[in-house]
């Protein structure tokens, strides 16, 4: 996406904005869990249009800054396992052509 024209990015800017302005639902906890889960999963899979929409809806449900940290800690800790998962497979797949 990075090595899109500006005119580009500014486009996929004004698409993703709408987008998540338009969200209707508020979860089962509300607004603050929702856009905090919401705020995980935007960090988690690295998407920066997500990631501000996301901030933006927690500050405006009430977030505070610990809140919306703890939710970055949960997204790394996520990504983190996956990473050390795989290890575990490159360690059996070593295994298996080293024998």
């Amino acid at each position: 996406i990075a090595r899109r024209p500006p005119h580009e990015l500014e486009r996929l800017r004004r698409m993703a904005s709408l987008f998540l302005s338009r969200k209707e639902f508020s979860g089962a906890q509300g607004f603050v869990v929702t856009d905090e889960i919401a705020l995980a999963v935007a960090h988690a899979v690295q998407c920066p249009y997500c990631i501000d929409a996301y901030t933006k809806g927690s500050l405006e449900a009430g977030a505070d800054l610990d809140q919306m940290t703890e939710a970055v800690h949960v997204a790394a800790a996520i990504k983190g396992g996956a990473a050390l998962v795989h290890g575990v497979q490159m360690l059996e797949h070593h295994d298996e052509v080293s024998m």
